[in-house]
């Protein structure tokens, strides 16, 4: 068996950007992208300041989470350990980008597909060595089989101490660096300097560098990288809310049928139409973020059922299915074509349960599945996002309700719910983001939350909204006030678009190479 790695020697390696420039004509890498770079970092004060490189790179993990994320097998591993793509396979949903922990995939801009990385394999397959290693003038990147104890490439790493980066991920590297620096291997160590050696760094992580702090003794900035924009932006922002408006709203009306609670035309028509339309936007939105749109229907035809993108495709399926028939129904009730049948009702009611569940939770895995991004990591998400949802669901129904004129008594379910999701929801936040986190990173992008760039969205369009929304709702804990919990359910739909905007981006800000 064969297990295939690299070891980088940054002892030897004079910054010189060869194997760049080979792995670019190597490959017809479009100009601005890389698949191989040379990172700078600058420790120290003149005359005892140092500039140390980092030959960084895809991984080749041996638990490679870009290929657990990948929802059509367009990643794979090969059989010797490279983990190689078929851009014929890409949609273009960057869930590779947010899986990688070491910034090594990028969008070829030629194709609007994931590359990266991927050891030369045509020629490995030929038996010549990756056009790095052989254009490098000394020697610094060594190649070969790791699980061959004869190997140069095992000798070396048995003989020499050797690190790898972001090892906490539990990915098993297999680039091995010989005498790098903590600074060039730990992207917090460094942040980006306000100019770089050859060039300017990229307005978004000079930004966000503003928020990460520097090593008062070693003064170390990177003073050369590339530019890692985010892969994610409003689109999965609007996203996280509108399926949450939806799996909320039918969640709670599914609630009151088995408490035996009439809702009238909430529980008909309002809630699974919200259902519906929460469904469609969604998937609207998730098919319009794809860089490859024509390809979508390969989630359901070239399936990794291994990928919650692809399970949570089902999940949206799942729960329009269930809204729609209880739509269809709800309004043949309403209109007399169908006779009021109470065994319909609590069976639509218990399919209704699991399917909001699934549909405003599975996010929580496909993030947990993003392991180069800690902040998504929380082991509350799951159950914060069912809040969320049941927040927007009960909000945007309290507001169905005071339009349409529904009963005070009818409403109180839908009041109550509200105020408790509310509090939840803010109480979760709290336990999330003021508590403590499982790393550096996770804490890195907490700060910028609620002390750095992102504080006064977070708390002023975020959480006070929210806080404000509970108070002003607890007088219609019985049914009445319809027209403040209406303001409020409003308030809340704003809030948390603002919340999910924050999240969304505070998770991609913290540098990973």
């Amino acid at each position: 068996m064969v297990r295939y790695g690299f070891a980088i020697d940054q002892r030897t390696c004079i910054g010189c950007h060869a194997c760049t420039v080979a792995c670019k004509t190597e490959h017809q890498v479009p100009v601005g992208q890389f698949r191989t770079w040379v990172k700078y970092v600058d420790q120290g004060a003149f005359p005892h300041n140092t500039r140390d490189f980092g030959v960084m790179r895809c991984n080749h993990c041996t638990d490679a989470p870009c290929v657990k994320i990948c929802p059509t097998r367009a990643l794979y591993k090969r059989e010797d350990g490279i983990v190689d793509f078929d851009a014929d396979r890409c949609i273009g949903c960057k869930s590779c980008m947010q899986g990688c922990p070491y910034d090594a995939i990028y969008l070829e801009a030629d194709t609007n597909t994931a590359a990266k990385c991927n050891f030369c394999a045509h020629r490995i397959d030929e038996g010549y060595e990756p056009a790095c290693v052989v254009v490098c003038p000394t020697h610094s990147i060594w190649v070969g089989d790791l699980d061959d104890p004869a190997s140069g490439i095992s000798r070396l790493i048995r003989e020499n101490p050797v690190t790898v980066r972001s090892p906490e991920q539990n990915t098993g590297p297999n680039v091995f660096y010989l005498g790098a620096e903590r600074a060039v291997l730990d992207p917090l160590a460094a942040p980006v300097d306000a100019s770089y050696v050859y060039s300017s760094p990229d307005p978004h992580r000079l930004a966000v560098s503003a928020d990460l702090p520097a090593d008062p003794v070693s003064g170390a900035l990177t003073t050369l990288n590339i530019a890692h924009p985010r892969p994610w932006g409003w689109r999965v922002t609007t996203y996280l809310w509108a399926k949450g408006v939806g799996g909320g709203a039918l969640l709670v009306a599914a609630l009151a049928l088995l408490l035996g609670i009439d809702l009238g035309g909430l529980t008909t028509v309002v809630a699974p139409a919200l259902g519906v339309l929460g469904t469609a936007v969604t998937g609207a939105l998730l098919v319009w973020d794809l860089k490859r749109p024509e390809r979508f229907l390969y989630i359901l035809l070239k399936s990794n059922f291994g990928s919650w993108l692809v399970l949570g495709a089902y999940a949206l399926g799942l729960h329009a299915a269930v809204s729609g028939l209880w739509l269809l129904y709800g309004i043949g009730t309403e209109t007399g074509l169908l006779a009021p049948s109470g065994t319909v009702w609590t069976v639509l009611a218990v399919l209704g349960v699991p399917a909001g569940v699934m549909v405003a939770g599975y996010t929580a895995f496909l993030f947990g599945q993003a392991e180069g991004r800690d902040l998504w990591q929380s082991p509350l998400l799951l159950w914060h996002l069912i809040a969320q949802a049941v927040m927007v669901g009960a909000g945007a129904l309290a507001v169905a309700g005071f339009v349409a004129g529904t009963p005070s008594a009818e409403l109180a379910l839908v009041h109550r719910v509200f105020v408790m999701a509310t509090v939840l929801h803010v109480l979760m936040l709290l336990l999330e983001y003021l508590g403590t986190h499982s790393s550096k990173a996770a804490a890195a992008a907490a700060h910028m939350v609620t002390h750095g760039r992102y504080a006064r969205l977070f708390w002023a369009g975020g959480v006070a909204p929210v806080v404000a929304a509970a108070a002003v709702a607890v007088p219609g804990w019985n049914g009445g006030a319809g027209g403040l919990v209406a303001t409020a359910g409003l308030a809340v739909q704003a809030a948390l678009l603002a919340y999910e905007s924050v999240f969304v981006r505070a998770g991609q800000d913290v540098p990973l190479s």
